[in-house]
């Protein structure tokens, strides 16, 4: 393989021995610059070749005098750049593949947990009912709520919305038995009790006084002081007492009034049915 700078050095010291051509594999060149020997042109030619050699590109310098190595050459870095190619078009296959696997994993746990995870029934009759509402049409708002009651029964937000409309509707004790209830299913929003505008008829009666007093639950009846009503409760507790179990039923359904669940009505109804 030739080397540039050789080339170079041979034509500036013995180029009009035509040495550099010797060199470079130009057999008839050389024998040229020697013929010409006399005439002085070949040291003037050598000059002029070792001016091109220093100042050529050394691959223009391969192209010319290394064309079998140059290609030999050029052949190897594009084996090697296909080769680093395929490399990494095979890695980013093999990343692509991967990445899709993972998507396609995520997308089927995806799937599986809204399949699992339970549907929450709609309450239309909540909304309509907020609507009724907003319309002034107490009335209609109020059967709206109650029915969306019979789909989630301890909502504290229809029960307050219901005492607010009964409240409007100037209905004392439905408004303070839904505002209990309320209370009763987690409502802690007591400024609002004590401000709210829809409840504000309910807040000068002196049963609200009561409610508040007895931290926002509906007060116990009072008792009856009827001798008869009396003796009637002393039978009662002398049959409790030798049934626990039918105490603690009715000591439920007690509660249950309270909490303003039950009317006083159906809890002597109840009570009565109980006591056979």
């Amino acid at each position: 393989m030739k080397d540039k700078n050789v080339s170079g050095f041979l034509a500036l010291f013995f180029g009009w021995l035509g040495f550099h051509r010797f060199y470079l594999g130009q057999i008839g060149l050389g024998i040229i610059y020697c013929l010409l020997l006399g005439t002085g042109i070949s040291f003037l030619l050598g000059l002029i070749d070792a001016v091109a050699f220093f100042v050529m590109d050394k691959d223009n310098f391969d192209i010319k005098y290394n064309r079998r190595f140059y290609d030999e050459r050029r052949r190897r870095r594009d084996t090697d750049y296909v080769r680093r190619k395929r490399e990494e078009t095979d890695f980013n296959r093999g990343a692509r593949a991967q990445r899709r696997r993972e998507r396609d994993s995520s997308r089927e746990l995806n799937r599986r947990t809204r399949k699992s995870r339970p549907v929450k029934k709609v309450n239309s009759y909540k909304t309509s009912g907020k609507e009724k509402y907003k319309d002034y049409d107490y009335k209609g708002a109020i059967v709206d709520f109650e029915k969306s009651l019979e789909v989630e029964p301890n909502d504290p937000a229809v029960h307050f919305n219901l005492a607010c409309a009964y409240s409007l509707e100037e209905n004392v004790q439905k408004s303070l038995q839904n505002l209990a209830l309320a209370v009763a299913n987690g409502f802690k929003d007591f400024t609002m009790i004590q401000e709210h505008d829809a409840l504000a008829f309910v807040r000068i009666q002196s049963e609200f006084e009561a409610f508040v007093e007895n931290k926002y639950r509906l007060p116990a009846k009072a008792e009856n002081k009827d001798p008869k009503k009396a003796e009637e409760a002393t039978l009662e507790e002398d049959l409790l007492s030798t049934q626990p179990d039918l105490l603690d039923q009715i000591k439920k359904l007690g509660e249950l009034r309270d909490n303003g669940m039950l009317t006083e009505d159906e809890f002597a109804a109840q009570k009565k049915k109980l006591l056979g």
